[in-house]
Protein backbone atom coordinates (compact mmCIF):
# COMPACT_ATOMS: atom_id res chain seq x y z
CA UNK A 1 0.00 0.00 0.00
CA UNK A 2 1.14 3.59 -0.35
CA UNK A 3 2.43 6.10 1.87
CA UNK A 4 -0.53 8.18 2.37
CA UNK A 5 -0.03 11.62 4.34
CA UNK A 6 -1.21 12.00 7.79
CA UNK A 7 -4.88 13.17 9.25
CA UNK A 8 -4.34 16.90 8.95
CA UNK A 9 -0.90 17.22 7.42
CA UNK A 10 -0.29 19.82 4.91
CA UNK A 11 1.44 19.48 1.73
CA UNK A 12 1.45 20.95 -1.85
CA UNK A 13 -0.81 19.20 -4.69
CA UNK A 14 -1.54 19.41 -8.34
CA UNK A 15 -5.19 19.82 -9.68
CA UNK A 16 -6.05 16.80 -11.52
CA UNK A 17 -9.05 17.36 -12.59
CA UNK A 18 -12.34 20.49 -11.53
CA UNK A 19 -15.74 19.50 -11.22
CA UNK A 20 -19.20 21.41 -10.50
CA UNK A 21 -18.36 19.91 -6.77
CA UNK A 22 -14.68 20.73 -6.18
CA UNK A 23 -11.66 19.87 -7.46
CA UNK A 24 -9.36 16.76 -7.33
CA UNK A 25 -5.97 17.05 -6.25
CA UNK A 26 -2.95 14.61 -6.51
CA UNK A 27 -1.51 13.39 -3.48
CA UNK A 28 2.60 13.82 -3.98
CA UNK A 29 4.52 10.58 -3.20
CA UNK A 30 1.21 8.24 -4.18
CA UNK A 31 -1.57 7.77 -7.09
CA UNK A 32 -4.11 8.70 -5.26
CA UNK A 33 -6.41 11.77 -5.42
CA UNK A 34 -8.14 13.34 -2.63
CA UNK A 35 -11.04 15.95 -3.57
CA UNK A 36 -11.42 19.59 -2.02
CA UNK A 37 -15.31 20.29 -2.08
CA UNK A 38 -16.31 23.50 -3.16
CA UNK A 39 -17.58 24.21 0.27
CA UNK A 40 -13.62 23.61 1.57
CA UNK A 41 -11.75 25.99 -1.41
CA UNK A 42 -12.21 29.55 0.23
CA UNK A 43 -13.59 30.88 3.61
CA UNK A 44 -16.55 32.84 0.77
CA UNK A 45 -19.14 30.84 -1.12
CA UNK A 46 -18.07 29.29 -4.49
CA UNK A 47 -20.46 28.49 -7.10
CA UNK A 48 -18.21 27.68 -9.75
CA UNK A 49 -15.15 25.61 -8.48
CA UNK A 50 -13.45 26.34 -12.03
CA UNK A 51 -13.43 30.29 -10.85
CA UNK A 52 -11.07 29.20 -7.98
CA UNK A 53 -8.42 26.84 -9.73
CA UNK A 54 -7.05 25.10 -12.95
CA UNK A 55 -6.45 21.98 -13.79
CA UNK A 56 -2.36 22.10 -13.11
CA UNK A 57 -2.83 24.45 -10.79
CA UNK A 58 -0.68 23.72 -7.58
CA UNK A 59 -2.59 24.56 -4.17
CA UNK A 60 -1.21 24.14 -0.73
CA UNK A 61 -4.03 21.61 0.95
CA UNK A 62 -4.78 19.88 4.53
CA UNK A 63 -6.07 16.43 4.49
CA UNK A 64 -9.64 16.67 6.76
CA UNK A 65 -11.07 13.31 6.47
CA UNK A 66 -9.97 9.56 5.27
CA UNK A 67 -13.39 7.21 4.35
CA UNK A 68 -13.52 3.82 3.36
CA UNK A 69 -16.65 3.56 0.70
CA UNK A 70 -17.66 0.38 -1.48
CA UNK A 71 -13.16 -0.78 -0.42
CA UNK A 72 -12.20 2.70 -2.09
CA UNK A 73 -10.35 5.12 0.14
CA UNK A 74 -11.87 8.22 -0.09
CA UNK A 75 -9.74 11.51 1.08
CA UNK A 76 -11.28 14.65 1.95
CA UNK A 77 -9.13 17.92 1.30
CA UNK A 78 -9.12 21.69 2.41
CA UNK A 79 -7.79 24.64 0.68
CA UNK A 80 -9.48 27.26 2.99
CA UNK A 81 -7.56 26.11 6.43
CA UNK A 82 -3.91 26.52 4.31
CA UNK A 83 -2.65 29.49 3.16
CA UNK A 84 -2.35 29.31 0.02
CA UNK A 85 0.59 31.82 -0.96
CA UNK A 86 2.78 30.43 2.33
CA UNK A 87 1.23 26.54 3.25
CA UNK A 88 1.21 27.81 6.77
CA UNK A 89 -1.89 25.95 8.77
CA UNK A 90 -4.67 28.93 9.17
CA UNK A 91 -6.47 26.60 11.54
CA UNK A 92 -3.77 24.67 13.87
CA UNK A 93 -5.84 23.30 15.98
CA UNK A 94 -8.42 22.29 14.03
CA UNK A 95 -11.45 24.77 15.26
CA UNK A 96 -13.05 26.09 12.10
CA UNK A 97 -13.32 21.48 10.79
CA UNK A 98 -15.29 21.15 14.06
CA UNK A 99 -17.41 24.04 13.31
CA UNK A 100 -18.22 22.74 9.82
CA UNK A 101 -19.26 19.44 11.31
CA UNK A 102 -21.49 20.45 13.79
CA UNK A 103 -23.31 22.59 11.27
CA UNK A 104 -23.69 19.92 8.67
CA UNK A 105 -25.48 17.51 11.32
CA UNK A 106 -28.96 17.22 10.74
CA UNK A 107 -31.57 18.05 13.55
CA UNK A 108 -35.22 15.95 13.85
CA UNK A 109 -37.72 18.29 12.91
CA UNK A 110 -40.53 18.25 15.83
CA UNK A 111 -42.83 20.36 14.02
CA UNK A 112 -45.40 18.33 12.89
CA UNK A 113 -45.66 16.11 15.86
CA UNK A 114 -48.77 17.40 17.70
CA UNK A 115 -47.89 18.15 21.49
CA UNK A 116 -50.71 16.86 23.99
CA UNK A 117 -51.03 18.17 27.32
CA UNK A 118 -53.89 16.05 28.57
CA UNK A 119 -52.46 14.86 31.66
CA UNK A 120 -52.48 18.76 32.79
CA UNK A 121 -55.72 19.57 31.57
CA UNK A 122 -57.20 16.52 33.14
CA UNK A 123 -55.98 17.52 36.26
CA UNK A 124 -57.72 19.67 39.06
CA UNK A 125 -56.10 22.12 41.24
CA UNK A 126 -56.22 21.35 44.98
CA UNK A 127 -55.62 24.68 46.12
CA UNK A 128 -58.77 26.65 43.86
CA UNK A 129 -60.59 23.91 42.55
CA UNK A 130 -60.24 24.52 39.12
CA UNK A 131 -59.05 22.48 35.89
CA UNK A 132 -55.98 22.72 34.11
CA UNK A 133 -52.98 23.35 36.33
CA UNK A 134 -51.51 21.64 39.79
CA UNK A 135 -51.18 23.39 43.39
CA UNK A 136 -47.79 24.33 43.04
CA UNK A 137 -48.49 26.11 39.87
CA UNK A 138 -51.44 27.87 41.45
CA UNK A 139 -50.75 31.71 42.63
CA UNK A 140 -54.68 32.20 43.62
CA UNK A 141 -54.60 34.24 47.14
CA UNK A 142 -57.06 32.70 49.65
CA UNK A 143 -60.14 34.17 48.62
CA UNK A 144 -59.12 35.94 45.33
CA UNK A 145 -59.68 34.92 41.34
CA UNK A 146 -59.65 31.65 40.46
CA UNK A 147 -57.92 31.44 36.99
CA UNK A 148 -58.63 27.84 34.69
CA UNK A 149 -57.53 27.16 31.12
CA UNK A 150 -60.19 27.90 28.48
CA UNK A 151 -61.93 24.85 26.99
CA UNK A 152 -61.46 23.47 23.70
CA UNK A 153 -64.29 21.28 23.59
CA UNK A 154 -68.07 21.69 23.47
CA UNK A 155 -69.10 19.10 26.50
CA UNK A 156 -66.26 21.37 28.95
CA UNK A 157 -67.81 24.20 27.81
CA UNK A 158 -70.10 23.39 31.14
CA UNK A 159 -67.40 23.33 33.48
CA UNK A 160 -65.78 26.56 32.47
CA UNK A 161 -69.41 28.31 32.74
CA UNK A 162 -69.39 26.73 36.45
CA UNK A 163 -65.76 27.98 36.88
CA UNK A 164 -66.84 31.35 35.66
CA UNK A 165 -69.92 32.02 37.98
CA UNK A 166 -67.78 31.16 40.62
CA UNK A 167 -65.24 33.87 39.35
CA UNK A 168 -68.21 36.33 39.15
CA UNK A 169 -69.63 35.08 42.73
CA UNK A 170 -66.09 35.25 44.60
CA UNK A 171 -65.65 39.10 43.12
CA UNK A 172 -69.49 40.03 44.33
CA UNK A 173 -68.32 38.26 47.98
CA UNK A 174 -65.24 40.53 47.99
CA UNK A 175 -67.28 43.79 47.17
CA UNK A 176 -69.72 42.72 49.61
CA UNK A 177 -66.57 42.50 52.32
CA UNK A 178 -65.08 45.77 51.35
CA UNK A 179 -68.32 47.74 51.15
CA UNK A 180 -69.02 46.37 55.44
CA UNK A 181 -65.72 47.51 56.64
Amino acid sequence: MEALPELYAIFQGEVATVTEYGAFIKIPGCRKQGLVHRTHMSSCRVDKPSEIVDVGDKVWVKLIGKEMKDDKLKLSLSMKVVNQGTGKDLDPNNVSLDQDERKKRTFRDFTSQKITLEAVLNTVCKKCGCKGHFAKECFVQPGGTKYSLIPEEEEEEGAAAGCEREKKSSLADDSSKKRKK
